[in-house]
């Protein structure tokens, strides 16, 4: 495997007459072709993390290297814009433009001094469109679709930055149950299909161990886990970053449980079957 992203010895925080460290000496990989999760409890850090890998936030010390050895935190604005696009937590309101008009704002970086799309452009829009199964919303004002809708044409717009790594601050966050699933599992989807480094943030712990290839954990402290899904469960690193209580997290099942003298109940009741 290729690893399409690696820390080494990323040490991250905030400058400043007195710097501010979160996270030091982080060491990590995300592979090329996969969906890797990062995810730790609030305050860990994640998204200081993800700002410092897209070349948003200047680390303290240590380097984000791509495929090709390219340090991130050294790289230029225009240079970062076409190799790694982002996906913030905040759906923007972007006034009276179409689907598609959002998705052609991925173009930005390729555009000239007129900033009119050619025919290429407009090829990589119709193929960003169709790779998040979002043609259909083409023509519809980006205001009227449901949030599920806004996330896919998003994802769209970061494809159509042609980037090799893609970066989701908790894309999931305002979608519905059933929405969340086929998020995630489109991500895993385009990872592997289009080649794409893929990472992460979400608060959907039992969602993320379920559906994705590799998981980050950044734990209270700033110590990092990584490995598949199954590795960093049975470690133990979940169950001690998250537990609390009588809450307990099974490291085989990926799912929380409510323990209660000698019983043990899921977190959220399945629904009834049947």
């Amino acid at each position: 495997m290729t690893a399409g992203l690696t820390l080494a010895g990323l040490t991250i925080g905030y400058r400043g007459r007195r710097p501010v460290t979160i996270a030091s000496d982080l060491t990590a990989e995300a592979q090329v072709g996969r969906l890797t999760t990062l995810i730790g409890p609030n305050g860990a850090g994640k998204s200081t993390l993800l700002r410092t890998v897209c070349g948003l936030e200047r680390p303290l010390s240590g380097s984000a290297l791509l495929a090709d050895g390219t340090d991130v935190t050294r790289m230029r604005p225009a240079r970062l814009a076409r190799r790694i696009a982002t996906v913030g937590t905040q759906i923007v309101d972007p006034g009276r433009l179409t689907a598609r008009e959002v998705v052609e704002l991925g173009r930005t970086p390729y555009l000239g001094a007129t900033g009119r799309l050619g025919a290429h452009d407009r090829l990589r829009v119709d193929w960003a469109l169709e790779a998040v199964r979002a043609a259909a919303l083409a023509d519809r004002p980006f205001h009227d679709l449901s949030d599920g809708e806004a996330q896919r044409v998003l994802a769209a717009r970061a494809l159509a930055q042609d980037p090799e790594l893609l970066v989701l601050d908790e894309p999931t966050s305002h979608l519905d149950a059933p929405s969340r699933v086929e998020f995630l599992d489109l991500l895993s989807t385009l990872a592997r299909e289009q080649r794409l480094t893929v990472l992460v943030s979400s608060h959907e712990l039992e969602l993320a161990m379920r559906l994705s290839d590799a998981i980050w954990l950044l734990a209270p402290g700033g110590v990092m886990h990584t490995g598949t899904p199954l590795d960093v469960a049975s470690s133990g690193a979940v169950s001690a970053a998250f537990d609390r209580g009588r809450l307990r997290f099974d490291p085989e099942r990926f799912v929380f449980e409510v323990q209660d003298g000698s019983s043990q109940h899921p977190a959220v009741e399945p629904p009834p079957t049947g």
